[in-house]
């Protein structure tokens, strides 16, 4: 499920606190790390279980106009497109999806996220997107595909009730929403019907993101006084305490993972530090960070402290 880029991002915030904190408690930070990225995973789950929640929801609002006292024909005999699709439904009856979301406690249970939910349906019956469905004639597993799909991309995504709520639980959740809706997507699109749906691991099997990130927030602290006088030496123009803070963590981390990870290219390393520059740091600190780099890299190489190993490695 999880890119390196954003994994990178991670280590970058819980350094960034690490190093504003008087507290130098590396096992701390591990956990704060590994927690970060367990509740990365936990609001994929939330994502996904935003169209069940959103039919229920529908259900709820149907059962309400029949209970009217003068109930008209639409309020008796609703249109069930909406809350009989297939996707959903699918999703509704997961039993993976269900044992793990009851493990990790993620759920949209309480009064205030069903009130999340009846705004949010509200809000659907007015868009664009429901209209078209509701009132084509087409029917089937494209349609519900499609439907569910956009409704997710159009919608919920982009719900300003959605991202208050994470933004409620975790600051840093914030940053995470792009990439959980992306990969809800993706997972929603892999579904084939009748087949269980299923979700994504956190980690992959056999993969070393875990190692990845817990080996580059150790060892770029471990490594800072000497990443601290690489830079100065790097950076004679400049003094080091005008320099970005973010930009500074972001060359420690740039410097240690060029030294310590083997097996990721230089130009990768140099290439992912320059682009999250751009979104995390000054307008200019991509120009920066990349002429540091790449005085770093000629220097490291010379002095043969970047060893890659594999083909294809060397640069």
């Amino acid at each position: 499920m999880l890119n390196r880029r954003h994994l990178r991002i991670k280590v970058l915030q819980i350094l960034y606190a690490f190093f504003q904190s008087e507290e130098e408690n590396i096992l701390k930070a591990e956990k704060e790390l590994l927690s970060a990225v367990e509740r990365m995973y936990d609001m994929y789950l939330f994502m996904i279980l935003t169209l069940p929640e959103l039919k229920r929801a529908g259900l709820n609002r149907m059962e309400e106009h029949k209970k009217k006292m003068r109930p008209s024909e639409e309020d008796l005999n609703p249109n069930m497109k909406f809350v009989q699709n297939v996707l959903v439904d699918a999703i509704e009856g997961s039993n993976e999806l269900t044992k793990l979301c009851e493990s990790r406690k993620v759920n949209w249970l309480g009064a205030e996220s069903q009130e999340i939910f009846r705004k949010l349906y509200l809000s659907i019956l007015e868009s664009e997107v429901y209209f078209e469905h509701i009132n084509n004639d087409a029917v089937g597993l494209e349609e519900d595909m499609q439907f569910a799909l956009q409704l997710f991309k159009s919608e919920i995504a982009n719900s300003e009730l959605i991202q208050y709520f994470f933004e409620e639980k975790s600051i840093y959740w914030a940053d995470d929403l792009d990439l959980c809706c992306s990969m809800a997507m993706k997972t929603m699109k892999t579904w084939t019907s009748g087949k269980s749906f299923e979700v994504m691991p956190l980690y992959k099997e056999n993969d070393d993101e875990k190692e990845f990130i817990v080996n580059l927030l150790r060892k770029t602290i471990q490594m800072n006084e000497e990443n601290e006088s690489l830079i100065t030496e790097l950076t004679q123009n400049w003094e080091l305490d005008r320099i970005a803070k973010m930009d500074i963590i972001l060359l420690k981390m740039g410097l240690t993972e060029l030294q310590t990870c083997s097996s990721i290219p230089t130009k990768v390393t140099l290439n992912e530090y320059i682009e999250i520059s751009k979104f995390y740091s000054t307008p200019k600190s991509n120009l920066f960070i990349n002429g540091v780099l790449d005085k770093a890299i000629i220097q490291l190489t010379k002095d043969k402290k970047i060893v890659k190993i594999g083909r294809g490695l060397i640069s």
